[in-house]
């Protein structure tokens, strides 16, 4: 367990915390491109600030403070101009830095002031990439924003998958750490209510549990299994499920890859992005996607209870039920969290080197940054079942005919292996 100050240092992410200041060191993704091209302001909450993210007329991004220095209006109703974000009361302008560049009323009766100069919100960096738009909130000079290999994967369809958490960001992220709730919460549950996903995935998760193994590595954790019936030549202990520190799960094969981003909003708010990356078989072509598209997943059915229909939905259940932010010194931790012990350490290591002017893990700096490469499992359990889509949440996706196009291109190059399995 944790004691109570413990627990505080890990789950407080305002300006100052320990975990707040460490988790200003990284990029966030904060909302998907898309949703600029459909609205270009939108309000974002993130690590205890209220910001708006915008794109102008010119596709400049822009994360700045959300109320106006003038009258504190909310600038998320603002108007995109050519090169910044116009206030709409009064006309006041703010760049990407949060500069103000225009005040037409003052600069009417005072031509020659200099008044729009002294006004500065704050404003951080943004960045696009694979359809994510990414913060940083930290000191500068910024890091590089991680290049991640299977993010980054050519000749493949994306999509992605948002969900707002009413909890804090270390239970998301724990669970991560926690390989023995596959065969309870999601199998044994699953199979329980008679849902969908275990009528098709079932196969790979119901046996239990084993033995379960937790390495360091220079990007995280790898977390490792045995299942009843399997032994250590099995990729899930050989190869391993990378959690990459200090808020991505990384789960996937040769043929996709799941990224989950578990970004702090604040003390007991989560944004939970998934993105999903499906890469063509060598020697086949993706189709090609003009947008990435994007969806909100919904938490609570009509009656207000959670759904735990999906997989990640029986996730997002276990987490937000713990309360806003899990009592740590009630709990009661047993052979199976030892990997969720070990990245406890690990975050109060990190949160060490910082306070000692050091970067943390995963902090990269340099004139350029190459792939970055994780280790992920191997193409198998049947490639034929997973080239039908499958949802891993609730809540539908227009990607499917690509995701099933892409995945079909794998069962044509495996052949009788994609039937077997591997």
């Amino acid at each position: 367990m944790l004691s109570v100050q413990e627990n505080e240092q890990l789950t407080q992410v305002g300006p100052g915390t320990p975990m707040g200041e460490l988790m200003r060191r990284y990029w966030h993704p904060i909302a998907a491109a898309a949703e600029l091209n459909e609205r270009p302001t939108k309000s974002v909450r993130l690590l205890g600030e209220d910001l708006v993210l915008y794109k102008d007329k010119s596709g400049t991004l822009g994360l700045i403070e959300r109320f106006c220095p003038h009258r504190r209006v909310d600038l998320s109703y603002g108007i995109p101009e050519e090169h910044g974000l116009r206030c709409m009361y009064h006309g006041w302008m703010m760049d990407e830095t949060g500069q103000c560049i225009e005040q037409p009323f003052e600069e009417t009766v005072h031509p020659d002031g200099r008044f729009k100069e002294k006004v500065k919100v704050a404003g951080y960096p943004v960045r696009e990439l694979s359809g994510l738009i990414f913060a940083y909130l930290g000191p500068q000079p910024a890091p590089l924003l991680p290049r991640w290999e299977h993010l980054l994967w050519e000749n493949a369809v994306r999509d992605i998958a948002i969900t707002e958490i009413p909890c804090n960001w270390l239970q998301c992220q724990e669970n991560s750490l926690d390989p023995v709730h596959v065969e309870w919460l999601h199998a044994y549950m699953g199979a329980y209510r008679n849902t969908d996903r275990i009528a098709t995935q079932q196969r790979g998760s119901s046996r239990r549990h084993q033995r379960i193994g937790f390495d360091e590595f220079e990007f995280g954790i790898i977390k490792r299994r045995i299942l009843e019936g399997k032994d250590e030549t099995d990729d899930e202990w050989a190869e391993g499920h990378p959690v990459l520190f200090p808020n991505i799960l990384l789960v996937g094969n040769e043929a996709r890859a799941t990224f989950q981003f578990r970004v702090p909003v604040d003390d007991t708010n989560t944004l939970h992005v998934s993105i999903y990356n499906y890469r063509a078989a060598p020697g086949a072509s993706a189709p090609k996607q003009d947008v990435i598209p994007y969806r909100y997943v919904p938490l609570k059915d009509d009656e207000g209870r959670y759904i735990v229909d999906w997989t990640f939905n029986q996730d997002y259940m276990a987490w937000a039920t713990q309360g806003p932010i899990a009592k740590r010194h009630l709990e009661m931790l047993g052979q199976s969290d030892v990997g969720i012990i070990l990245f406890r350490k690990q975050l109060k290591r990190n949160i060490a080197v910082m306070e000692d002017g050091g970067d943390p893990m995963n902090v990269f700096r340099g004139d350029e940054l190459g792939l970055l490469h994780a280790p992920v499992e191997k193409v198998k359990f049947g490639v034929r079942a997973q080239a039908r889509y499958v949802r891993p949440e609730a809540g539908d996706t227009p990607a499917v005919p690509q995701i099933e196009e892409v995945m079909g291109t794998w069962v044509n190059y495996l052949g009788e292996e994609a039937t077997l399995g591997r």
